[in-house]
């Protein structure tokens, strides 16, 4: 039987087992030079703007909720269709989170339904980029700008990803980016927060250290309310280390999508009555190659079979709003259809560095057998 072939694996080069190695002889293993390195690296690729690094993709979401002054008694609203940190962090900072169904062709947050979702209340939209694939950031910011609401961009996935020529992070408002083990470039655990100035930078750094101003050699204050949130220098070694493959990365995802589609075929949509991911190969940097399945299989069994020939999918995401948290809000089935729909049926199919057109290939013969199709 072929080795087993995951749905995602990090690739780490020696050179950047070696800078772990590195920083742990060092005797600095905490937030240092590393991560200040990392910081200057990030920022030049997203056009000088300030970033600063956290320990999670989550709390860089959460914090800049809390500098652009959200809280109790605001709404923001979101998408159903993601990782549940992303309507996590709104309740964490006390205020409300509005969903807003589902494009059904990009999977992406419905612009139409966001504007149709605003009120009085409402002071931020937090979009969510599926599978690294941005929404029409021209709208968007528009809609932002309309109804004066800030952004903060869940690119979480997005690494990479471009619109209209530009890196998603280089322009906008809040851009948080996770470096979880899964995403196309890691650090172990961790994230990125893109900056609009310097004061706001000089928050996220009290935020991410218990609120702590340092001055001189001894003088230290406290006049906000932080966490325990900072990147650690091993963590940023790997980041470094990924992040001077970036661009190899990005083109070969977009390599193997490219395969995905025709190895498939033009007929495969007709013939199984699955659904592929629109074909982006300009702006989408390929995080994960996604399906929402025929009704006629369960995504357990699909999943089950794939198993049986020993290939892993994954299952990103179910629907935040039918989660008990949730539902004790007052949210319940029926409410955005479409988020329903793709949410109960969608997969991804293996998607990372280190495959090669061969392991595509056998993920799409193994995947019509179980769907039923002849190769």
């Amino acid at each position: 039987m072929n080795t087993y072939l995951p749905f995602s694996k990090p690739t780490i080069d020696e050179a950047t087992i070696d800078a772990v190695g590195e920083v742990l002889r060092s005797g600095w293993i905490t937030s240092g030079p590393k991560v200040t390195e990392f910081e200057k690296r990030l920022s030049d690729y997203f056009g000088g703007r300030p970033v600063r690094t956290f320990n999670s993709g989550t709390c860089t979401m959460e914090i800049a909720l809390r500098i652009a002054g959200i809280g109790e008694g605001d709404e923001v609203i979101t998408t159903p269709i993601s990782w549940v940190a992303t309507a996590n962090v709104i309740l964490e900072v006390g205020a409300t989170p509005v969903f807003a169904d589902i494009d059904p062709v990009t999977r992406n947050i419905d612009l139409d339904k966001v504007e149709a979702a605003i009120t009085p209340a409402t002071r931020a939209i937090i979009p969510v980029y599926l599978a690294g694939k941005p929404v029409d950031m021209d709208r968007l910011y528009a809609i932002a700008a309309k109804h004066k609401l800030r952004v903060i961009e869940d690119a979480a996935q997005a690494i990479g990803s471009t619109w209209k020529g530009k890196p998603i992070g280089s322009f906008g408002d809040f851009v948080s980016f996770s470096f979880q083990a899964n995403k196309n470039i890691t650090t172990s655990e961790g994230g990125c927060l893109v900056l609009n100035n310097e004061a706001e930078a000089r928050l996220a750094e009290k935020y991410r250290l218990q609120g702590v101003t340092r001055s001189g050699w001894d003088g230290i204050d406290v006049d906000v309310l932080g966490g325990k949130y900072n990147m650690t220098d091993i963590a940023a070694a790997i980041g470094l280390g990924q992040f001077a493959k970036l661009d190899a990365i990005t083109a070969q995802r977009r390599k193997l999508a490219k395969h995905y589609f025709k190895t498939l075929g033009k007929d495969f949509e007709k013939q199984t009555g699955a659904q592929l991911p629109p074909q982006d190969f300009e702006s989408t940097n390929w995080h994960l190659f996604q399906i929402v399945l025929p009704e006629r299989i369960t995504r357990a069994d699909f999943m089950a079979k794939m198993k049986e020939h020993n290939i892993g999918v994954g299952y990103h995401y179910a629907p935040i709003h039918l989660f008990t948290l949730y539902r004790a809000l007052g949210f319940r089935e029926g409410m955005f259809p479409v988020s329903e729909r793709v949410g109960k049926q969608i997969v991804s199919l293996p998607m990372f560095y280190a495959m090669d057109e061969r392991d595509v290939e056998r993920t799409c013969e193994a995947m019509r057998e179980v769907l039923g199709v002849a190769v």
